[in-house]
């Protein structure tokens, strides 16, 4: 059952302290993130996400600030329970130190969020670290990164495509995956983001950091989930292996924007009842004005 207390840092640490699993779900505007703060979860993420699945860029590396403050704003005025996170876009903290803490501010003082993300490991670290000393809480992303075009993160096949690349599929990799984990612990990071990685490297990870992991397709061991809101309505076409689909959504909408076209095409929408009337004094008036 869902508490009505505001849900903040020390209250998801003590989440992972008791054993109690992390709900998480994006958002991209103000009807939805009041939905999900009313059906109480825990931290409600405006993620970078919002690129393909709102504004229908090819990548997240499209999204700028701006977007990102615009499609927070909206939320911000949802949200009264949950922890707002927002997502640092591409570009927004990779360049330096001072852009990284000065996006981040932006973020938490013009957008009104509780804390920031961010993606990648070593070649961050001093950015993540700044911003937490800055007196923002980060949220760290390792595993899979969509911000990152690089062809590692990547793999192609003649069935698939190309499609994003797990990690820790081996003990080297799963290893290393740990060993940069505990680096963005150390760095700061109030809780971690562990995307597509086999479960039994998200376990290790989870088990070992002080700070909740929270997983997106790594398995069933780590300290909370996050979807993005889109697939787990069934709006999106994609059929995600990693994901859950609560409902379809998609289909329901299309018959609905269907018998609305009809409808209209036929004369069956808007009725009488869907109209204001004048009254027959005020019709009658009206008829003589107009011979």
């Amino acid at each position: 059952m869902a508490t009505t207390n505001k849900i903040t840092v020390s209250s998801l640490q003590s989440k992972k302290e008791r054993g109690q699993k992390i709900c998480m779900l994006t958002a991209y505007d103000y009807p939805t993130a009041a939905l999900q703060d009313e059906a109480g979860l825990d931290v409600i993420l405006v993620g970078d996400s919002v690129g393909t699945n709102v504004l229908g860029y090819r990548g997240s590396q499209q999204v700028t600030m701006d977007d990102m403050l615009h499609h927070l704003r909206a939320v911000r005025r949802a949200v009264r329970r949950a922890f707002l996170l927002a997502d640092l876009p591409f570009m927004s903290f990779q360049p330096s130190v001072a852009t990284a803490v000065k996006n981040a501010g932006c973020l938490v003082q013009e957008g009104g969020a509780e804390g920031v993300k961010l993606e990648g490991g070593r070649p961050v670290l001093p950015q993540l670290k700044a911003i937490v000393d800055a007196g923002i809480p980060v949220v760290g992303h390792l595993g899979f990164t969509p911000q990152s075009q690089a062809r590692e993160f990547y793999l192609f096949s003649d069935r698939r495509g190309t499609v994003p690349k797990f990690h820790g599929k081996g003990p080297k990799g799963a290893k290393t995956l740990l060993e940069e984990a505990l680096r963005v612990e150390e760095a700061g990071a109030f809780a971690l983001v562990l995307e597509l990685v086999t479960e039994e490297a998200a376990q290790a990870v989870a088990e070992r950091l002080k700070i909740p992991v929270i997983g997106i397709g790594a398995g069933r061991y780590c300290d909370g989930q996050v979807l993005i809101v889109h697939d787990l309505v069934g709006l999106t076409e994609k059929d995600l292996m990693l994901t859950k689909t609560y409902g379809q959504t998609r289909q329901n909408w299309i018959e609905m924007f269907r018998a609305y076209r009809r409808e209209v095409e036929e004369g069956a929408f808007p009725t009488a009842q869907n109209a204001a009337h004048m009254t027959p004094e005020k019709r009658a008036q009206l008829a003589k004005l107009l011979n």
